[in-house]
């Protein structure tokens, strides 16, 4: 879609939602708030967080859903480096900058307000509090922003059920150790915004509106358990750019830059489980829905895990054999620039030489990501090649086992506990001459270039 396009769907999808939930509809007004969301939504950082992103999470639900989607990543403070004038104006009243941290005002500075009041309930926040980007703080603000745009067009009960919605898109919270879920804490807060604003909702309709709250959770992370590996790792390699800026420099980004991207995907992908990335709150969803979930889930993260610990290992021999020229050398010269579609372009992988029997897979895992090194992902990215030709080389000549011992090694370079040359020297003999050797004809090619 374009930008045109997504204002007016954005716009079709908040004046359709407000009339059902019977509010008042505000075109003008919506029309403006339209063309905030989309403006926000396209900025130069956004890669995942998108237009398209906030249209599927709504698809399907109720009109508290859409509205909900619609809002729920507009402040993304660490992908957007702040955030901008234009709907900082909703929040500011709220909140202050204290160096580089956000931080809820305190009376008398803080005017609180009945809408405001609600909104930090439902997250469990106080006056005064820091705002942690991993722990609510674009939610929180997102919610703030869409309750108070929409404040005049309905119910303060119908904009509780929409903040308690965004509230749920907190992703990747474990169960406490009390047992309960980040599902059970917002029912309770509920149970106080009911008490505190006299909704007159019984414990049943706030059990539904937890339930809602579920279902949106889940459609906001659904790419995880996506029946296609490969589409997966495509929306993974559209959300590194996100909080990697460097990546956005086309051939400019060097070999370190591109190994920290995605050696903090790696750490990410094995910090999580299944069963912090989907919700289940009394039969939301059904047990059978629930466990197929978590099934697919976990084959997706087995997938990722292996394929970003396997490209950080060729990556971090690039980087220690980088070395031997410098310390901030760019990843296209160790490899070549990324194809152009009017030009021919040299890379390395033209001069790595086909293994004649290579190491077989032990695993249906295994030959699945190797499938995904070889033959690539089913999309290209902006920064990135779809396939990986150093990976796919090392893993045919070595093995995934011994892929595993090189990248326990390459993390120990990475911490500055081995030097690049003991990390080369560990590598495989015939691996590291022949990756060696593909560097030098690159070289050579481009000598060659130049003397013409």
């Amino acid at each position: 879609m374009n930008t045109a396009t997504d204002k007016q769907k954005c716009l079709d999808c908040l004046t359709q939602a407000i009339t059902d939930l019977h509010g008042q509809v505000d075109i003008d007004q919506l029309t403006k708030i339209s063309n905030l969301i989309i403006q926000t939504m396209t900025g130069p950082w956004r890669s995942f967080h998108t237009p398209n992103h906030i249209f599927e999470v709504g698809e399907g639900g109720d009109a508290i859903e859409v509205i909900s989607a619609i809002f729920h990543d507009l402040v993304y403070v660490q992908v957007d480096q702040g955030i901008s004038v234009n709907i900082s104006r909703y929040i500011s009243p709220y909140i202050k900058q204290d160096r580089e941290q956000l931080v809820i005002l305190e009376p008398p500075e803080l005017q609180e307000d009945k809408i405001f009041k609600m909104v930090i309930m439902l997250f469990g926040f106080e006056n005064g509090q820091p705002l942690l980007p991993m722990s609510g703080q674009n939610e929180f603000l997102s919610a703030l922003i869409a309750i108070k745009a929409l404040e005049n067009m309905l119910p303060l009960r119908i904009l509780t059920e929409i903040a308690a919605c965004i509230e749920a898109t907190i992703p990747f919270r474990p169960q406490l150790d009390s047992g309960l879920t980040c599902s059970d804490l917002l029912f309770g807060r509920l149970v106080n915004a009911n008490e505190t604003f006299q909704f007159g909702w019984g414990d049943q309709e706030i059990s539904e509106i937890v339930k809602r709250t579920v279902r949106l959770s889940n459609r906001d992370v659904e790419n995880f358990a996506s029946t296609n590996s490969s589409r997966f790792l495509n929306n993974t390699w559209n959300l590194i750019p996100e909080t990697n800026h460097d990546l956005k420099n086309g051939n400019s980004y060097s070999v370190h830059g591109y190994r920290v991207s995605i050696q903090k995907m790696e750490g990410f992908m094995n910090f999580l489980s299944p069963e912090i990335v989907f919700r289940r709150y009394r039969n939301e969803p059904n047990e059978k829905d629930y466990y197929k979930l978590l099934a697919q889930t976990k084959q997706n993260l087995e997938v990722a895990r292996l394929y970003l610990g396997t490209k950080l290992t060729s990556i971090g021999i690039l980087e220690a054999l980088s070395f031997r020229i410098g310390r901030d050398i760019s990843l296209s010269t160790m490899m070549g620039e990324l194809p152009l579609e009017d030009r021919a372009v040299v890379g390395l992988e033209q001069f790595l030489p086909e293994i004649i029997t290579p190491q077989q897979p032990s695993s249906p895992i295994e030959a699945e990501v190797l499938e995904l090194l070889d033959k690539g992902r089913t999309v290209d990215s902006s920064y990135d090649v779809k396939n990986s030709p150093v990976a796919t080389f090392m893993v045919k000549s070595i093995g995934f086992t011994e892929m595993q011992r090189m990248l326990n090694l390459s993390k120990e370079f990475f911490k500055g506990n081995l030097t690049s040359e003991d990390l080369l020297a560990s590598c495989d003999p015939y691996v590291m001459s022949t990756i060696k050797s593909a560097v030098l004809q690159l070289f050579d090619s481009r000598k060659g270039a130049l003397s013409k």
